[in-house]
């Protein structure tokens, strides 16, 4: 089957899951790199190029799926897409998408951060038919997995990488039934997108509170106000402590690492960078 595929590098294991079930890709709509400074060809660009495949970088346009009827294209396979599909019933026979949730639940462009704030105890990835309505086409099939407490954002990240990988073999190895069988969704609650700074903190939040925000948002950060800079934070450990510090001062520097007075003990510091003014070598210590 001759498929055209969206891509982003953290599910680029779902398209090579399909080529692997013997299906054709005959051309890649994905995004530039959003870290050039590191990655100037993103892995998914790179893959669209080994395979000899065109590359669109602007979003699908209905003449595009046009092109695709006239290439023999079968299906579209969606895995990460920051741009709306417009109707492709028209032009292909299938038409799929990999959400990052065990949908009814968690509909909407980025579900794991609040998943991980509403401490569930499982989570899971769908492959559902694409429609008009963002992530509301009929169900193809879905993986489930546990989470523990413990488990941040990078590590559900990971988890869902891995399972919609698994998932995307079994569908694409079965696609016939799979497609044949899909069962309506629910109506369900739809987890709208981050918004602009709610990913902030302050220093007099509880340290279980500021824990908990920094293991949600994982590798975008928070950010935080330290001796009156703008830091965005990365990773820190913590513990409580009755003190008497200014709240949100640097009390003790260890290498790179800032040791933070919170509402009710310490934060330690360990993955940051500025987000205003240089915070200088010679931070005052607040003793």
């Amino acid at each position: 089957m001759k498929f055209a595929y969206t891509a982003s590098d953290r599910y680029l294991g779902v398209i090579e899951a399909f080529v692997q079930a013997g299906w054709t890709p005959i051309k890649l709509f994905t995004l530039p790199s959003s870290h050039p400074q590191h990655f100037p060809v993103s892995a998914s660009i790179r893959d669209g190029i080994q395979r000899a495949i065109p590359i669109q970088l602007s979003p699908i346009k209905t003449e595009d799926l046009a092109n695709l009827h006239d290439l023999g294209c079968d299906a579209l396979v969606v895995a990460s897409y920051d741009y709306k599909t417009p109707d492709w019933t028209p032009y292909l026979k299938y038409g799929i998408n990999f959400h990052p949730s065990p949908l009814p639940i968690g509909r909407g462009p980025y579900p794991l951060v609040e998943a991980v704030r509403r401490k569930l105890s499982s989570w899971g990835v769908t492959c559902h038919k694409l429609s008009p309505e963002f992530d509301s086409g009929d169900i193809l099939e879905t993986e489930r997995f546990p989470l523990s407490q413990s488990d941040g954002h990078d590590i559900l990240d990971f988890k869902v990488q891995l399972a919609l990988k698994r998932l995307a073999s079994r569908v694409a190895n079965n696609f016939d039934s799979y497609w044949t069988h899909a069962q309506a969704q629910e109506p369900s609650e739809f987890w709208r997108a981050i918004q602009n700074n709610e990913n902030l903190i302050d220093f007099n939040q509880s340290v279980v509170e500021i824990l908990d925000a920094i293991r949600s948002f994982g590798i975008f950060g928070v950010v935080g106000s330290v001796n009156d800079f703008k830091i965005k934070i990365h990773d820190a450990i913590g513990w409580e402590e009755p003190h008497s510090y200014p709240i949100g001062k640097i009390i003790h520097i260890h290498n790179t690492a800032l040791v933070v007075s919170a509402k009710d003990g310490f934060m330690v510091l360990r993955n940051w960078v500025s987000e205003g003014p240089l915070l200088p070598q010679t931070a005052p210590i607040v003793i």
